[in-house]
This record gives C-alpha cells, sequence and structure tokens, in this order.
C-alpha cells in the first residue's frame, strides 16, 4: 500500500514541480529579454544606466537559482516515474544534458550578475569590458544551455514515447522544440521561450494523468 501511494505521488510531483520551473524560467528569460537587447548599441549601456530595467535583470537574476532548483527536482520526479525500466543510454543522456543545463543555466546568471556589479551606473566604463560580458552571457544563455536543454528535451520525449508513459503527440512535441533549441535559438530572439513552454505542457500532462484512474492488475491464477 506504502509502495502504491508514492508511485501516486511521484508523477503528481513532478507535475507540480515542473510547472513551478517552467514559469519561473519564462519569467527570467522574458525580463531578461525585455532589459537588455541582444545587439546592444553604444556598447550596451542603455539598461546600465536605466534603473528600472537593472532592477528587472536583478530580477530575474534572482529567478534563476530557484528555477534551477526545481528543474532539479522536476528531473528527479521524471527519472522515479520512469524507475527500473529506464533504458540506460537514453537516462545517462537524460541526467548528463540536465545537469550541464542548469550548470549553464547558473553560469550566463553569474556572467550577468558580475556585468551588473561591475558595470559603471554613469555608463562612462569600459565599453569592451561591457561588450564581452553581454555577448559570453547570451552566449552561455542562447547557444550552449538552450542546446543543453535540446538534449534533455529529446531524451526525455524518446524515453517517454519507449514506455508508453507519453502520448505520440507530446513526443513529437517535445522532438520539434528540440529541433528548435538546437538550430534557431542563437539566430532567433525569443525562440527560447520554447523550452519552458514545452515543460509546462509536459508538466500539466503528467499532473492531470496522475489523477485518472489506474486499471486495476489482472488477477493471477
Amino acid at each position: 500500500m506504502e509502495r502504491r501511494d508514492q508511485a501516486l505521488r511521484t508523477p503528481r510531483a513532478a507535475g507540480l514541480v515542473g510547472i513551478v520551473f517552467a514559469v519561473l524560467l519564462a519569467a527570467a528569460i522574458v525580463l531578461v529579454r525585455l532589459a537588455i537587447p541582444e545587439e546592444p548599441s553604444g556598447g550596451g549601456s542603455t539598461w546600465i544606466i536605466d534603473p528600472s530595467k537593472r532592477h528587472a535583470v536583478q530580477t530575474a537574476l534572482g529567478l534563476i537559482p530557484f528555477a534551477g532548483i526545481f528543474f532539479l527536482w522536476f528531473m528527479g520526479a521524471v527519472r522515479a516515474r520512469i524507475g527500473e525500466a529506464e533504458d540506460q543510454f537514453l537516462a545517462t543522456v537524460f541526467m548528463g544534458s540536465g545537469l550541464v543545463f542548469v550548470a549553464t543555466l547558473f553560469g550566463a546568471a553569474a556572467a550577468a550578475g558580475s556585468l551588473l556589479d561591475t558595470a559603471d551606473p554613469s555608463g562612462t566604463g569600459s565599453v569592451q569590458l561591457r561588450s564581452f560580458g553581454h555577448h559570453f552571457t547570451y552566449s552561455l544563455l542562447t547557444t550552449y544551455a538552450m542546446r543543453m536543454a535540446a538534449v534533455f528535451t529529446f531524451s526525455t520525449s524518446s524515453i517517454g514515447h519507449r514506455l508508453g508513459v507519453l502520448p505520440r503527440w507530446l513526443s513529437i512535441l517535445g522532438y520539434l522544440v528540440a529541433l528548435t533549441l538546437l538550430l534557431v535559438t542563437s539566430s532567433i530572439p525569443w525562440s527560447e521561450l520554447v523550452f519552458p513552454l514545452w515543460a509546462l505542457i509536459l508538466s500539466l500532462y503528467i499532473l492531470v494523468a496522475s489523477f485518472r484512474p489506474r486499471p486495476a492488475p489482472a488477477p493471477s491464477s
């Protein structure tokens, strides 16, 4: 009875923490995109001078650590849901890409925080330093973190499809999201939002599915 209760609670936990992660990451991305242009003019000093934009970036940086924490909980809950039936190869890719995604996400946040702390609010500091910090932050976020998010999305969709845990339409959606993250996030602004959107849809599906009655096991002869 206790194991059955835990089996019921695991997908619900995955759904809840996944929803929180998706909301936090999407909010952080939107704040950063609105405050800091991807191709800044004048060395990118506009957002440093503007107090409202500095506050938006500080808010986003405060959200990212919690997004990473909830993502790790989401990974753990999903893996517990898969259990012993997991494919070892895909499970390794799943875990590795998820951990590297969190590491690069934190690295991008640390770079943005360092740029914010060291930049002169008057805009008279080193233009080269601000430009380097700006492009370094965006490279970590849109090139490296999103590539790892693509691998995580692909492996999760593949595992869910092979085990029959996810419906076909959701697996196909995951593959499309992975291709988007792999091919276009570094060239099309805002396209990285497809990752938290996919996480939100996946989490809502897991949460709703956890409340559906499971078929009773066949009696043993």
